[in-house]
């Protein structure tokens, strides 16, 4: 799905909540406001991916496709704001919600820890498989079987706690 975050009648942000909630699909928000807000409520909600409506054509195909491979995507005009307020702890960084406690860490194979490594550090399935010296298929069922153990929605939300805990 591609969100924009101001609509009628329900936001770009309750929206993805209840399109992620139901696993109908991986949502793409694209939107002309930058602000944190809606770039953290709408990861928070279960977004896929940000972009701002200034990308270019090519950059908004890419980025529906990197979505529809299973893979997070944020705008780099985003990502350096969304990485100092994370590493700073800022007041307005996202929560994990009611994500994993420590306890769902502890069932994670040494193997799905350092998926959930490299998914901290945003590679994608393919870099992965590359560093970790395995197939692309095997990169997609570690990311599916760790966001499973630990309650979460995409692999963006798990980049966000591998960077939260410094994993």
């Amino acid at each position: 799905v591609l969100m924009d975050v101001r609509m009628p009648l329900l936001d770009g942000v309750g929206a993805t909540r209840r399109i992620a909630a139901e696993q109908l699909a991986d949502v793409l928000v694209l939107t002309t406001f930058d602000l944190d807000e809606y770039v953290f409520g709408t990861l928070r909600a279960g977004a896929a991916g940000f972009l701002l409506k200034s990308a270019e054509a090519a950059e908004l195909i890419e980025g529906v496709r990197t979505v529809a491979r299973g893979e997070g995507l944020i705008a780099p005009a985003v990502t350096r704001r969304l990485i100092a307020a994370f590493a700073a702890g800022a007041p307005g960084r996202p929560p994990r919600g009611g994500g994993p406690d420590t306890a769902a860490l502890d069932t994670l194979t040494p193997r799905e820890r350092e998926v959930l490594s490299c998914l901290g550090e945003g590679l994608s399935n393919a870099q992965i498989a590359t560093r970790l010296e395995m197939a692309e298929a095997t990169v997609k069922t570690h990311v599916s079987r760790l966001l499973g153990k630990l309650d979460l929605r995409s692999r963006v939300q798990a980049a966000v706690l591998a960077q939260e805990l410094g994993i």
